[in-house]
């Protein structure tokens, strides 16, 4: 009689902003699969955790304070949730597309706010979660990033950068050849969420493309935000996560 094979340990995932738009929707959608999900934002989730009691960990963390962020990333939070699982994911999706408009009218502040959080902060996670979940043989990073990365736009010189910065982290993890650790940072194309409705209430003066995402929003071009979280999480999840270390939803979820 032969013995029974031993269960996999979990996958569990850990979701920055997971209070609103596409971070609420991946929230979401991994705990509606049976997935632990750690939720890492500047607040609680009004309703998830009453939901999914004992699947869902929530800590509140000022994600634009770097400071804070390695003070957390210190204790021992991060080892505790990654530990005895088989494949850990960090989706990196907090992030602000403010300052919009021309550089002579960034406010230092608000570029620094910025840097911090759509850069310092998901670099920061990934390393902590590289060096907290030694013993887990599969971790994943996911970097939400975007087209903006890859095209500059007008009045998005900040918003590019960032965004830009994310992707060439992780071309330069990649090569670092780390068995047990793939990454991919992710365009998710353009999604219906309080984003786009502060670059539609952006002047055109401000962001010439205004008139163009407002077409996407009056012809219904615009992925809501439980369709883009669908599909990063099959990809997320899926064994061709990390061949590439930049993509685009739209084109590795193409059908075959």
């Amino acid at each position: 009689m032969t013995s029974p094979t031993p269960s996999r340990a979990p996958t569990r995932a850990i979701v920055t902003g997971h209070t609103r738009g596409v971070g609420a929707a991946l929230a979401e959608q991994l705990l509606a699969r049976g997935i632990a999900v750690l939720g890492v934002s500047r607040a609680r989730h009004a309703t998830l955790k009453t939901r999914f009691p004992d699947l869902l960990e929530e800590v509140e963390l000022e994600l634009a304070d770097s400071a804070r962020v390695a003070q957390w990333i210190a204790t021992d939070a991060l080892r505790a949730f990654t530990s005895g699982a088989h494949t850990v994911v960090l989706f990196n999706n907090a992030g602000v597309v403010q300052p919009i408009g021309p550089i002579e009218g960034q406010a230092a502040v608000d570029i620094a706010l910025a840097v911090s959080l759509n850069v310092a902060t998901p670099l920061m996670l990934a390393s902590a979660l590289a060096a907290a979940s030694t013993d887990v043989n599969d971790r994943r990073i996911v970097h939400i990033s975007s087209g903006a990365a890859r095209n500059a736009y007008p009045g998005w010189s900040v918003y590019c950068a960032t965004k830009a910065a994310l992707d060439h982290h992780a071309r330069a993890v990649a090569l670092d050849a780390n068995r047990a650790l793939r990454i991919c940072s992710l365009a998710p194309g353009v999604i219906d969420t309080n984003m786009q409705e502060q670059i539609r209430g952006s002047g055109v003066e401000q962001f010439p493309l205004r008139d163009k995402f407002e077409d996407l929003k009056r012809n219904g071009q615009l992925a809501t935000p439980e369709q883009c979280a669908t599909q990063l999480l099959d990809y997320a999840l899926s064994d061709a996560f990390g061949q590439t270390p930049v993509a685009d939803i739209r084109e590795v979820t193409k059908p075959a």
